[in-house]
């Protein structure tokens, strides 16, 4: 059942009623009723539950109370949690423990900016209390874990938007809409170039701040003694928890690699990583060195490299265009002065709102990206950066990090998600998870 459309300013200054929540055992959700299928009030406004408020967690919960207010707060640091509930007004609920905020709040929408390990569970137990969601990137710790992930999503009805914000900056939709109204011909090849990963010595653990808890910051990764380094931005140099630059600016940029070669519903047919790693005992564990080259079964290669100038190329037998978060350049984007490519005639997405006008950089592409989420919430379409295209790029950034760490050339199925022949490679397409946090196929 989908709501009648309002327009978009009425919708901005309305929400639904209250989601009533089932619950029928700790951390086990029924979806009863997604929000938009619930009347309408002019007197209410959505109810936005926040998880994981440290910097991006605020970015995201800040652009989302445009369209909300910002109810609940669910953090396992307490300082951060605080910290939050003064930024938003200083009347949210604070929650250590974002299952029970799921259980015992009154909220329609959920934003998510905690670390990558816990991105999908928290996603899945979101979608199943009935929620519209709002996560970060990278979408999953696994390849194993998006299509779980996709089928949750599929049933529960749940408007996913994931924080791959580069597809609402309106540089990288430019260049991916160029690329398809074949302004460099024949697509032949796309370059991703990203940062080197951070190296480190040996850290020594400490006691665990009062204020943390460290065991439900591990969620389903081993338990280890604290080191302050493995928690919160630093999380992303482990491999317990995050697939270092790979999948963090990866998520982003090489998104946008598929995005253009028209992949982003499928991956490569065959892929080689090559990669130095550290051997320092609870140091940093990514790659020190890394470089990737993927094939598509249309003939497009992939190229990843680590350093260089970041960002994304795309090369066809006509031209190539350049973009990353400053710039876009080429012949053909020169060209557009005599022929343009209306906002208007954009095709690689269909729901587009014109009336918000073209932004670009983190920020200001976000105000977009939050933007798209919520007309979504509202028509229930599908956002621009959904479930099912993140976790196939997501995916492509997984392999990767596979091949670079079996040391070896690998052969993909995109349509099983599967490699093809290698049974130890198809091991590393999950992982074991601790006890109490497993993410469970449905």
């Amino acid at each position: 059942m989908t709501s009648p459309k309002l327009s978009r300013r009425t919708f901005v200054k309305t929400a639904v009623s209250g989601l009533p929540l089932a619950c029928i055992a700790p951390g086990v959700f029924v979806n009863t009723a997604r929000a938009a299928d619930k009347p309408r009030s002019s007197n209410e406004r959505l109810k936005i539950g926040s998880i994981g408020m440290r910097y991006q967690g605020s970015v995201i919960a800040d652009k989302a109370q445009g369209y909300g207010d910002i109810v609940a707060i669910a953090d396992v640091d307490r300082e951060i949690a605080e910290k939050a509930r003064k930024q938003f007004g200083g009347k949210a609920t604070i929650f250590e423990d974002y299952r029970e905020m799921l259980e015992k709040a009154d909220i329609d929408v959920v934003t998510i900016g905690a670390p990558d390990h816990w991105h999908t569970k928290m996603l899945i137990d979101a979608c199943q209390a009935g929620k519209d969601v709002y996560c970060e990137k990278p979408l999953t710790l696994t390849v194993d874990e998006g299509k779980i992930l996709n089928k949750v999503v599929k049933q529960t009805k749940a408007v996913v938007q994931v924080g791959t914000w580069q597809r609402s900056d309106h540089r990288f939709r430019q260049a991916v809409e160029m690329v398809h109204d074949g302004r460099i011909g024949n697509l032949k090849k796309v370059t991703v170039t990203l940062s080197k990963n951070k190296t480190s010595g040996s850290f020594k653990p400490e006691p665990v701040p009062s204020v943390l808890n460290w065991d439900l910051w591990q969620g389903q990764t081993p338990d280890v003694p604290y080191i302050k380094e493995r928690c919160h931005y630093t999380f992303r140099w482990w491999y317990e928890y995050s697939g270092g630059q790979m999948t963090d600016w990866g998520a982003h940029h090489i998104d946008i690699a598929q995005w253009g070669a028209g992949m982003q519903d499928s991956g490569p047919v065959d892929i080689e990583g090559t990669a130095k790693f550290p051997n320092v005992k609870n140091g940093y564990n990514v790659a020190l060195d890394y470089h990737l080259k993927a094939r598509y079964a249309n003939g497009v290669l992939l190229e990843v490299n680590d350093s260089g100038r970041t960002g994304v190329m795309f090369e066809g037998d006509q031209g190539r265009i350049f973009v990353n978060r400053g710039t876009i350049a080429g012949k053909p984007v020169e060209d557009l002065a005599k022929k343009p490519l209306s906002r208007e005639s954009f095709k690689v997405y269909s729901h587009d709102n014109l009336s918000r006008p073209p932004r670009m950089g983190k920020l200001d592409a976000i105000v977009n990206h939050m933007g798209n989420f919520f007309d979504c919430i509202e028509s229930r379409e599908t956002p621009i950066s959904s479930v099912s295209n993140q976790h196939r790029s997501v995916s492509l950034c997984h392999i990767g990090n596979i091949s670079q760490r079996l040391g070896r050339k690998l052969t993909w199925d995109p349509e099983q998600e599967l490699f093809v022949g290698d049974a130890e490679a198809n091991t590393w397409l999950k992982r074991e998870q601790r006890a109490g946090y497993e993410i469970k196929d449905t």
